[in-house]
Protein backbone atom coordinates (compact mmCIF):
# COMPACT_ATOMS: atom_id res chain seq x y z
CA UNK A 1 0.00 0.00 0.00
CA UNK A 2 1.26 3.32 -0.80
CA UNK A 3 1.66 5.80 1.64
CA UNK A 4 0.58 9.78 0.84
CA UNK A 5 2.80 12.46 2.99
CA UNK A 6 2.63 15.80 3.54
CA UNK A 7 5.78 17.49 4.10
CA UNK A 8 5.63 20.77 6.41
CA UNK A 9 9.24 22.93 7.30
CA UNK A 10 9.66 26.45 6.87
CA UNK A 11 12.92 26.02 4.98
CA UNK A 12 12.66 25.59 1.08
CA UNK A 13 16.22 23.16 0.66
CA UNK A 14 14.50 21.02 3.51
CA UNK A 15 10.85 20.77 1.95
CA UNK A 16 12.82 20.17 -1.11
CA UNK A 17 15.56 17.76 -0.24
CA UNK A 18 13.04 15.73 2.06
CA UNK A 19 10.69 15.09 -1.13
CA UNK A 20 13.29 14.26 -3.71
CA UNK A 21 14.54 11.64 -0.85
CA UNK A 22 10.84 10.22 -0.47
CA UNK A 23 10.31 10.54 -4.21
CA UNK A 24 13.02 7.61 -4.74
CA UNK A 25 10.78 5.87 -1.89
CA UNK A 26 8.31 3.36 -3.84
CA UNK A 27 6.10 3.27 -0.88
CA UNK A 28 5.45 6.61 -0.42
CA UNK A 29 4.07 9.83 -2.26
CA UNK A 30 4.26 12.98 -1.71
CA UNK A 31 0.93 14.93 -2.03
CA UNK A 32 2.41 18.31 -1.22
CA UNK A 33 4.28 20.48 0.60
CA UNK A 34 4.55 23.87 2.60
CA UNK A 35 5.55 26.36 5.34
CA UNK A 36 2.58 27.25 6.33
CA UNK A 37 0.72 25.50 9.36
CA UNK A 38 -2.81 27.26 7.94
CA UNK A 39 -2.33 25.71 4.34
CA UNK A 40 -1.15 22.39 6.30
CA UNK A 41 -4.50 22.03 8.01
CA UNK A 42 -6.09 22.81 4.19
CA UNK A 43 -3.76 20.25 2.33
CA UNK A 44 -4.52 17.47 4.93
CA UNK A 45 -8.30 18.04 4.84
CA UNK A 46 -8.14 17.72 1.23
CA UNK A 47 -5.86 15.76 0.09
CA UNK A 48 -6.46 13.06 3.28
CA UNK A 49 -2.89 12.72 3.82
CA UNK A 50 -1.73 9.34 5.58
CA UNK A 51 1.16 11.12 7.61
CA UNK A 52 2.41 14.80 7.81
CA UNK A 53 5.83 15.04 8.32
CA UNK A 54 6.28 18.24 9.83
CA UNK A 55 8.97 20.87 11.95
CA UNK A 56 7.11 22.78 14.66
CA UNK A 57 8.61 26.17 13.06
CA UNK A 58 5.88 26.62 10.53
CA UNK A 59 4.40 30.45 9.45
CA UNK A 60 1.03 31.52 10.49
CA UNK A 61 0.64 29.08 13.58
CA UNK A 62 3.10 26.91 14.78
CA UNK A 63 3.85 23.14 13.73
CA UNK A 64 2.31 22.27 17.94
CA UNK A 65 -0.94 24.27 17.19
CA UNK A 66 -1.18 22.41 13.84
CA UNK A 67 -0.87 19.04 15.27
CA UNK A 68 -3.12 20.00 17.95
CA UNK A 69 -5.90 21.12 15.14
CA UNK A 70 -5.50 17.91 13.01
CA UNK A 71 -6.03 16.03 15.88
CA UNK A 72 -9.34 17.08 15.90
CA UNK A 73 -10.44 15.71 12.36
CA UNK A 74 -12.03 12.93 11.33
CA UNK A 75 -9.92 10.69 11.06
CA UNK A 76 -6.71 12.32 12.14
CA UNK A 77 -3.60 11.88 10.33
CA UNK A 78 -0.30 10.57 11.40
CA UNK A 79 2.47 12.80 12.59
CA UNK A 80 5.49 12.66 12.40
CA UNK A 81 7.56 15.42 13.78
CA UNK A 82 11.50 16.29 13.05
CA UNK A 83 12.93 19.04 15.44
CA UNK A 84 16.03 20.21 16.90
CA UNK A 85 14.77 21.06 20.39
CA UNK A 86 14.82 18.04 22.26
CA UNK A 87 13.86 20.15 25.51
CA UNK A 88 11.40 18.32 28.13
CA UNK A 89 9.22 20.84 27.43
CA UNK A 90 9.26 20.35 23.70
CA UNK A 91 9.11 16.70 23.65
CA UNK A 92 6.26 16.81 26.15
CA UNK A 93 4.18 19.06 24.18
CA UNK A 94 4.65 17.13 21.02
CA UNK A 95 3.34 13.73 22.34
CA UNK A 96 0.73 14.71 24.48
CA UNK A 97 -0.58 16.67 20.80
CA UNK A 98 -0.63 13.34 19.61
CA UNK A 99 2.23 12.76 17.45
CA UNK A 100 3.01 9.20 16.68
CA UNK A 101 6.61 9.97 15.97
CA UNK A 102 9.15 12.37 16.92
CA UNK A 103 12.83 12.53 15.67
CA UNK A 104 15.50 14.77 15.73
CA UNK A 105 17.42 17.28 13.05
CA UNK A 106 19.78 15.01 12.54
CA UNK A 107 18.21 11.96 11.69
CA UNK A 108 19.36 9.67 8.80
CA UNK A 109 17.36 9.40 5.56
CA UNK A 110 16.78 5.65 6.77
CA UNK A 111 15.20 6.97 9.90
CA UNK A 112 12.73 9.37 8.40
CA UNK A 113 11.40 6.59 5.97
CA UNK A 114 11.34 4.31 9.03
CA UNK A 115 9.17 6.74 10.68
CA UNK A 116 6.75 7.43 8.18
CA UNK A 117 6.13 4.08 7.42
CA UNK A 118 5.79 3.54 11.45
CA UNK A 119 3.19 6.34 11.07
CA UNK A 120 1.32 5.06 8.98
CA UNK A 121 0.93 1.62 10.81
CA UNK A 122 -0.03 3.46 13.52
CA UNK A 123 3.31 2.67 15.56
CA UNK A 124 5.46 4.65 17.32
CA UNK A 125 9.20 5.99 16.43
CA UNK A 126 11.23 7.90 18.96
CA UNK A 127 14.04 9.45 18.78
CA UNK A 128 17.19 7.42 20.48
CA UNK A 129 17.93 10.21 22.99
CA UNK A 130 14.09 10.59 23.72
CA UNK A 131 13.33 7.46 24.08
CA UNK A 132 16.27 7.29 26.48
CA UNK A 133 15.21 10.39 28.56
CA UNK A 134 11.69 8.75 28.97
CA UNK A 135 12.87 5.27 29.76
CA UNK A 136 15.19 6.99 32.64
CA UNK A 137 12.18 8.89 33.58
CA UNK A 138 9.74 6.01 33.97
CA UNK A 139 12.50 4.19 36.06
CA UNK A 140 12.57 6.95 38.56
CA UNK A 141 9.15 6.97 38.97
CA UNK A 142 8.25 5.76 41.93
CA UNK A 143 5.96 1.79 41.88
CA UNK A 144 2.27 2.66 42.69
CA UNK A 145 1.29 -0.98 41.57
CA UNK A 146 -0.98 -1.99 44.68
CA UNK A 147 0.00 -5.78 46.53
CA UNK A 148 -2.99 -7.74 46.16
CA UNK A 149 -5.24 -6.90 49.43
CA UNK A 150 -6.00 -10.43 51.75
CA UNK A 151 -8.06 -8.53 54.18
CA UNK A 152 -8.92 -11.97 56.01
CA UNK A 153 -5.31 -11.89 57.25
CA UNK A 154 -5.86 -9.02 59.78
CA UNK A 155 -8.90 -11.65 61.12
CA UNK A 156 -5.66 -13.75 62.28
CA UNK A 157 -4.35 -13.25 65.83
CA UNK A 158 -1.07 -12.41 66.81
CA UNK A 159 -0.63 -15.96 67.95
CA UNK A 160 -1.96 -16.80 65.12
CA UNK A 161 0.20 -15.15 62.56
CA UNK A 162 3.14 -15.84 64.68
CA UNK A 163 2.52 -19.66 63.84
CA UNK A 164 2.00 -18.93 60.28
CA UNK A 165 4.88 -17.07 60.00
CA UNK A 166 7.13 -20.17 61.28
CA UNK A 167 5.11 -22.58 59.09
CA UNK A 168 5.89 -20.60 56.15
CA UNK A 169 9.48 -20.59 57.29
CA UNK A 170 9.86 -24.46 57.00
CA UNK A 171 9.10 -25.40 60.48
CA UNK A 172 7.48 -28.36 61.55
CA UNK A 173 4.61 -28.76 63.63
CA UNK A 174 6.61 -29.95 66.65
CA UNK A 175 9.43 -27.45 65.73
CA UNK A 176 6.84 -24.67 66.10
CA UNK A 177 5.44 -26.22 69.44
CA UNK A 178 8.96 -26.23 71.06
CA UNK A 179 10.06 -22.71 69.81
CA UNK A 180 6.66 -21.19 71.44
CA UNK A 181 6.46 -23.83 74.51
CA UNK A 182 3.17 -24.71 73.80
CA UNK A 183 1.40 -28.17 73.03
CA UNK A 184 1.69 -30.40 69.61
CA UNK A 185 -2.07 -29.75 69.79
CA UNK A 186 -2.00 -26.62 70.56
CA UNK A 187 -0.28 -25.77 67.53
CA UNK A 188 -2.46 -27.79 65.60
CA UNK A 189 -5.63 -26.04 66.74
CA UNK A 190 -4.31 -22.60 65.55
CA UNK A 191 -3.10 -24.27 62.35
CA UNK A 192 -6.82 -25.39 61.77
CA UNK A 193 -8.22 -21.93 62.91
CA UNK A 194 -5.67 -19.74 60.41
CA UNK A 195 -6.93 -22.20 57.54
CA UNK A 196 -10.58 -22.15 58.33
CA UNK A 197 -9.74 -17.72 58.03
CA UNK A 198 -7.64 -18.01 55.09
CA UNK A 199 -10.26 -20.29 53.31
CA UNK A 200 -7.46 -22.80 52.85
CA UNK A 201 -7.07 -26.33 52.52
CA UNK A 202 -3.40 -27.22 53.09
CA UNK A 203 -0.02 -26.29 54.20
CA UNK A 204 1.02 -25.82 50.84
CA UNK A 205 -1.90 -22.70 50.08
CA UNK A 206 -1.48 -21.49 53.37
CA UNK A 207 2.39 -21.01 52.68
CA UNK A 208 1.51 -19.53 49.51
CA UNK A 209 -1.28 -17.16 51.20
CA UNK A 210 1.55 -15.89 53.45
CA UNK A 211 4.20 -14.72 50.91
CA UNK A 212 1.50 -13.20 48.63
CA UNK A 213 -0.64 -11.40 51.16
CA UNK A 214 2.80 -9.99 52.70
CA UNK A 215 2.46 -12.00 56.29
CA UNK A 216 5.57 -12.91 55.65
CA UNK A 217 8.23 -11.60 53.18
CA UNK A 218 10.63 -13.43 50.73
CA UNK A 219 13.86 -13.12 53.00
CA UNK A 220 12.25 -14.88 55.81
CA UNK A 221 11.14 -11.97 57.86
CA UNK A 222 8.18 -11.27 58.94
CA UNK A 223 6.34 -8.31 58.05
CA UNK A 224 5.80 -7.07 61.94
CA UNK A 225 2.26 -6.99 61.51
CA UNK A 226 1.53 -9.46 64.26
CA UNK A 227 3.21 -6.32 66.10
CA UNK A 228 1.01 -3.81 65.03
CA UNK A 229 -1.98 -6.53 65.73
CA UNK A 230 -1.12 -6.91 69.68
Amino acid sequence: MTISALICDELPVVRDGMRTLLDAVPDIDVIGTTDNGMEAIMLARTARPDVVVTDLNLRIISGLEMIRRLGKEDPPPNIVVFTASDADKTVSDVLHAGTSCLLGKDASPQELVAAIRAAAAGRAMLAPNVAQRLVTWFREQPDTTAPPQYPEVTDLTPREREVTQMVARGMSTEDVARELIIGVATVRTHLYRVRTKLGVRDRAQLVSLAYRSGLIQSDGRGTGLEKRAS
